[in-house]
């Protein structure tokens, strides 16, 4: 009796197991703050390696908007790197879009950053920043995502990337404003209106 009803369940999670994944990719699609939450530390005391192992820090992009992206190259949202693109060049001047390789979601960045760097060159010929791989949940979470993701830190949102290609808002005040999950299309109506607020 008891064989059977732990297979049982072990059969329903299972079964339920990808109904909950694609539920948490594809459902409440945008998050912002109820009202002007000011962060409890600042973004730009942060830094990062660029992918070609330089360290900058965020600072560089005080008084411009910054959108910040897990990107991954083996997953079925890879194609946004093309809109990420274009929204560079068409308002590059009002929004630094920040790409962070990760591998956190069934190992869909499995590459070195070279290999990553190539990928996004010759495939997408991005010339928007791009930083060194990192890790965007978990113990290892990056600095940077800790700060995304901690409302003690950016003063309200406890919102982990759900998939790749999730999207965070900082304004040009360093305030995060935005979260959008990956389904939002980077030159969606929405996402240029909030870049050009």
């Amino acid at each position: 009796m008891y064989r059977i009803s732990v297979r049982g369940l072990v059969v329903t999670l299972m079964l339920a197991t990808p109904f909950v994944l694609l539920r948490a990719m594809f459902t409440s699609r945008v998050l912002s703050p109820d009202e002007n939450v000011s962060p409890k530390t600042s973004i730009y005391e942060y830094s990062a390696n660029l992918i070609d192992g330089k360290e900058i820090s965020l600072e560089q992009f005080k008084g411009k908007k910054m959108l910040f992206v897990n990107v991954a190259s083996k997953c079925g949202y890879t194609p946004q790197y093309k809109g990420l693109q274009k929204l560079h060049e068409e308002l590059g001047d009002k929004v630094a879009i920040l790409g962070f390789p990760a591998n956190n979601f069934f190992r869909q960045e499995p590459g070195t950053n070279e290999e990553i760097f190539e990928f996004c060159s010759l495939k997408y010929s991005v010339t928007f920043t791009m930083f060194a791989k990192i890790s965007v949940k978990g113990k290892d979470k990056h600095p940077i995502y800790q700060w995304l993701t901690h409302p003690k830190l950016n003063g309200w949102n406890d919102q982990d990337p759900t998939w790749n290609f999730c999207k965070y808002l900082v304004d040009e005040e360093g305030k995060l404003v935005k979260f959008y999950k990956s389904g939002v299309k980077p030159l969606s109506e929405e996402m240029r209106s909030d870049i050009l607020k």
